[in-house]
C-alpha cells in the first residue's frame, strides 16, 4: 500500500460527491436486484434471478471492488477498473442472458 490515507474532513468536495455518486448507484441497484430476486422466489422465473444477478455485478460489484482491492491490497489503478470493468462487462452478460437465453 502506499500509506496515503485520504480523510474526509479534508477530501475535496468534488471526491467526496464522486464516492456518494457510487454509493447511491450501489444502493439504488441493490434495491433494484432484491426486488428481481424477491419476482423469481414468487413467480419461480429463472430470468429475474439472472436480471437480480446481473444488476448486483452492474452496480454493488464494481463499488465493492474498488473499495477492497484499493483498500485491501492498494493494487494499481489499471488493475481496479479492470475488475470493474469486468465486474460490469458480467453483469450486462447476465441482464442479457435473462432477457434472451431463458425460457
Amino acid at each position: 500500500m502506499t500509506g496515503d490515507v485520504v480523510r474526509l474532513d479534508q477530501a475535496p468536495p468534488f471526491e467526496l460527491l464522486t464516492v456518494l455518486s457510487l454509493l447511491l448507484v450501489a444502493i439504488v441497484g441493490t434495491l433494484i436486484a432484491i426486488q428481481a430476486y424477491r419476482g423469481y422466489r414468487r413467480n419461480d422465473s429463472e430470468p429475474m434471478l439472472y436480471l437480480a444477478l446481473g444488476l448486483l455485478l452492474l452496480t454493488l460489484g464494481p463499488f465493492v471492488l474498488n473499495v477492497t482491492v484499493t483498500t485491501l491490497t492498494g493494487a494499481d489503478q489499471t488493475v481496479t477498473v479492470f475488475l470493474e470493468n469486468v465486474s460490469r462487462l458480467a453483469g450486462l452478460v447476465a441482464i442479457t442472458y435473462s432477457l434472451y437465453g431463458t425460457r
